[in-house]
């Protein structure tokens, strides 16, 4: 990992272009609240933000920033938490609302490339998923939960149309010997599903990512962390959201949509919403997607989508999640 200055990040943030480009004028202070390699924040240091809170629930991700982010000084402030709670992880660090808040959804890049942190199955490693390295392990969840719910994370999560089979065939592994490695599950879930045409994806990608999202709570971190970025940005300040599969934007976009007076589910949903005041605007009606370019210079951000909204007058509020379009699992863990 490069660390010899503040202009070489060491992975390349997606969508940092058209972010800057939409947000411009960058100042004042700014919320990076995943933080992970540090793209986004360097990106917003050199744009012209007075001061980047960084947040990450990562403890590898911070202490991988230690050798670099001094360059910064008081200009970048690095806090450990999730950013469910970013907004007051980010009131401890500065004084008054924010500026600005942007989001990168999902796994890193760095998390990624460590086969010991069990997020790939493209390397062997111990099956483990946490973000944070605390709490239940993916190990922890293949193993012993009951294989009704396995099925339905499989499906509710990965959208996995093979869910039952493939929860039938952990099960049946498991009584031989516990499933402990990204490999051997990778193994038993292509075994359920057919042999991939060429270009398609890995047969295990969509329970992995499953998995993942269980492990980590990630989708109702998701809306506690817009409910909280909503209650941190000051009138007239900017929330960027990057996310990376369709779960997760139609989260973000239902989410934008209810707070702007807009979108289905506000009547039917919520009645009394729609004589509340707008909290956001919304800059991007449509998802942005990354151009050729960006995509052939990183393939990551071949599914990236991209919105930003502008925080209005409105006080902030919790929001109707039954009209988010939230997995069951989701509602009913809430």
């Amino acid at each position: 990992m490069a660390t010899d200055g503040p202009d070489t990040p060491p992975h390349v943030p997606v969508l940092l272009g058209p972010i800057l480009e939409r947000v411009a004028p960058v100042s004042g202070v700014w919320v990076d609240g995943t933080f992970g390699a540090g793209g986004y924040a360097r990106g917003l240091l050199q744009a012209g933000a007075a001061r980047v809170v960084g947040i990450d629930r990562d403890p590898d991700a911070l202490s991988a920033a230690a050798a670099w982010a001094g360059q910064w000084g008081d200009r970048l402030r690095l806090v450990a938490g999730n950013f469910a709670d970013l907004d007051r992880l980010a009131a401890g660090a500065v004084d008054g609302p924010v500026d600005g808040v942007v989001l990168d959804l999902g796994v890193s890049s760095m998390q990624l490339d460590q086969p010991g942190r069990g997020f790939s199955f493209l390397r062997d490693g111990p099956l483990d998923m946490r973000m944070g390295q605390a709490g239940p392990s993916a190990a922890d969840l293949v193993n012993e939960a009951p294989e009704a719910l396995l099925a339905d994370i499989l499906h509710q999560y990965g959208e996995e149309r093979a869910a039952r089979r493939i929860a039938r065939a952990i099960v049946a592994a498991r009584t031989d010997a516990p499933i402990t490695t990204t490999a051997r599950l990778a193994g038993l879930v292509a075994s359920c599903l057919p042999r991939p045409k060429p270009g398609q994806v890995h047969p295990a990608t969509r329970s992995f990512q499953a998995l993942r999202i269980a492990v980590n709570d990630e989708l109702g971190a998701l809306v506690a962390g817009l409910e909280a970025a909503e209650r941190a940005l000051a009138p007239g300040g900017r929330l960027a959201v990057v996310s990376f599969h369709s779960l997760e934007d139609r989260v973000v976009k239902r989410f934008l949509a209810l707070r702007a007076g807009q979108g289905p589910g506000t009547s039917r949903h919520a009645p009394e919403a729609a004589t509340l005041a707008p909290r956001f605007r919304l800059d991007t009606r449509r998802g942005i997607a990354a151009d050729d370019a960006e995509t052939a210079a990183n393939p990551r951000a071949r599914s990236a989508r991209l919105r930003i909204a502008t925080r209005l007058d409105a006080p902030a509020g919790a929001v109707d999640r039954t009209a988010l379009g939230l997995p069951p699992l989701v509602l009913g863990a809430g």
